[in-house]
């Protein structure tokens, strides 16, 4: 019984000394990357989302985030600026309740290299807390035939324990946009290429007393770019994201299709219009993760579902996690300004 004791204690630390994902990865900006916090066209951004996963096992992973970031000393005229952020994050799975909470501060340089270019480079700072109940865990010697009897003593020890350390991250961002000028709305074409490193002081995972086991760092990548037809109300969103931690890897790659029903004009910019997302995104030998969101301008929703098609079906039954995140930004200024600003003219 110890033995497969420790042997599940040592699976769900080190699991959770792993990070936890999200399936719509680019609404979840700062978890992905320092370097996005105020790197958008507007000058507030809050995101809020949450995951359930895994919910065929009976005690779910449970998955919560808010993000608030934005620009400071932007103007027209200033070819540099800074990102701010704050990032919240909260994961808790099994019955123990192993979890992990974090908190954020980002701080993003943004460089104008040309009318329809800019770079980003960002760093976060912050803290992180592990925790679990290890009380709440049953044995088989306290099976009484019937049922798990939490009276009788079960005769084990678990000495793992609460703790926190620092964290740091960096990473850097590059974006191309322009626009194919109409007398009525721009047909717009952008592209992002990202990086970054989390966890870069790799902090002591101490569970136990002389615990020397470090979390590894999270390395990602991503490209993501907006292609509108011409003359149409349709859009591309493609999306590529790659994540590596340790021994563990993670590819994301699929697209949306945008349905305008509120094309921008000349005077209110190119953030004013309203539209539907539906895509779909595989998550390489794991999941395949039908998406929608609906973008009302400065309000986003979006909900997503993971259909597992690992080898984990047998269990899962190929129920994956279920995904929602609400948005709310303050856009740029509309006319001629904000579009020089840009570079969409």
């Amino acid at each position: 019984m110890k033995k497969l004791l420790y042997f599940l204690v040592f699976f769900t630390s080190i699991a959770s000394a792993q990070d936890v994902h999200f399936s719509q990865i680019q609404e979840s900006p700062l978890w992905l990357n320092p370097a996005n916090a105020g790197f958008f066209n507007g000058y507030l951004r809050a995101v809020a989302n949450y995951r359930n996963q895994w919910a065929s096992m009976g005690s779910p992973y449970q998955t919560m985030s808010l993000s608030v970031d934005g620009s400071a000393l932007k103007t027209a005229k200033k070819k540099a600026y800074l990102g701010l952020g704050l990032f919240v994050f909260n994961d808790k799975a099994g019955v123990a309740k192993i979890g992990t909470t974090q908190v954020q501060f980002h701080l993003n340089v943004i460089l104008k290299t040309s009318r329809k270019s800019r770079m980003a480079g960002g760093i976060n700072l912050g803290y992180n807390q592990n925790s679990a109940n290890y009380a709440a865990l049953t044995y088989g010697n306290q099976y009484t035939g019937k049922d798990i009897d939490k009276n009788i003593a079960s005769g084990e020890t678990v000495n793992y324990r609460s703790f926190v350390n620092m964290d740091v991250g960096a990473g850097i961002n590059y974006e191309y946009s322009s626009a194919n000028v109409d007398m009525v709305r721009d047909d717009i074409f952008s592209i992002k290429f990202g990086a970054a490193v989390h966890h870069i002081n790799q902090p002591t995972q101490k569970f136990s007393s002389g615990s020397t086991y470090q979390l590894p760092m999270r390395f990602v990548g991503n490209v993501q770019a907006r292609i509108d037809f011409k003359d149409t109300k349709i859009s591309l969103l493609p999306s590529l994201i790659y994540l590596r931690q340790g021994t563990a890897q993670e590819i994301n790659i699929g697209a949306h299709i945008r349905y305008r029903f509120k094309n921008n004009t000349k005077i209110t910019g190119a953030k004013t219009e309203t539209g539907l997302n539906i895509g779909v995104y595989y998550r390489v030998n794991d999941a395949i993760i039908p998406q929608v969101n609906l973008d009302m301008g400065k309000y986003a929703i979006g909900l997503s579902y993971d259909i597992n098609v690992s080898k984990y079906t047998q269990v899962s039954r190929s129920q994956g996690g279920f995904e929602i995140y609400l948005k709310f930004m303050t856009l740029d200024n509309a006319l001629f300004k904000r579009r020089r600003e840009h570079g969409l003219n």
